[in-house]
């Protein structure tokens, strides 16, 4: 059996794993593409799964071949967030997580590659969730973030930010993107993987775990109490 080593913080990210909010990105891209005339497909998709918006519009102005800059595309996927984000639910087993850590004194924060804008949206029927957290780190409005994942500056400001400022090892991130999983691993931390189904198992190899669900994840497993 695989051994884990024992953490004290745990780092959550956010889009894809604590809230769906994946089919909602989804629309507003395939609707950007086909005003274009392209298709947006899942190859796409994947190549920047949580990276920082502007990143992802670039990526996704350049892949395409769009006649347009990456900085129009970031306008409009802006002004189509606010009623795309707005109602998006919770992934299972996440709030019971967030809540248990909690309740068991285990400091917790998130590290999203959204913005502070963007982030407003999708916690609107959230907030009681979110005032559970220590700090939320934004990945597109924080300017201690350099470069956004895979790079690992969002998690190793989330880990600082914590007034016992814990090392990286002492740290356990929770991702759903091979981006987020690189950065995590990038920043010397374990790293939990709940990935979209269709993902390839070739993308989720640099994971400490991989789990079909947050409802699956096992805290003892890294020193952590249990359910």
């Amino acid at each position: 059996m695989t051994s884990f080593k024992p953490v004290t913080h745990v780092i959550f990210d956010f889009d894809g794993l604590i809230l769906d909010t994946e089919p909602a990105y989804d629309s507003i891209y395939e609707e950007i593409a086909r005003q274009h005339g392209k298709e947006f497909s899942w190859e796409l998709k994947v190549k920047f799964m949580g990276t920082v918006e502007r990143e992802t519009c670039r990526i996704f102005t350049e892949d395409l071949g769009l006649p347009v800059s990456p900085e129009e595309v970031f306008r409009e996927q802006q002004a189509r967030q606010p009623r795309a984000l707005a109602g998006c639910a919770l992934k299972p087993g996440a709030e019971r997580l967030v809540r248990h850590l909690v309740g068991h004194g285990v400091p917790v924060a998130v590290a999203t590659s959204s913005s502070a804008e963007s982030m407003g949206y999708k916690t609107t029927h959230h907030k009681e969730l979110m005032a559970l957290f220590h700090h939320v780190v934004m990945g597109s409005s924080d300017p201690d973030v350099k470069q956004g994942k895979p790079h690992p500056d969002i998690f190793l400001v989330c880990a600082s930010r914590f007034p016992d400022r814990p090392q990286p090892h002492q740290c356990l991130v929770l991702e759903d993107a091979p981006n987020g999983v690189a950065a995590a691993c990038a920043a010397g931390m374990q790293v939990v993987m709940v990935p979209d189904p269709r993902l390839s198992p070739d993308l989720t190899r640099g994971a400490t775990l991989v789990l079909p669900s947050l409802e699956h994840f096992r805290p003892e497993l890294f020193g952590l109490p249990p359910f």
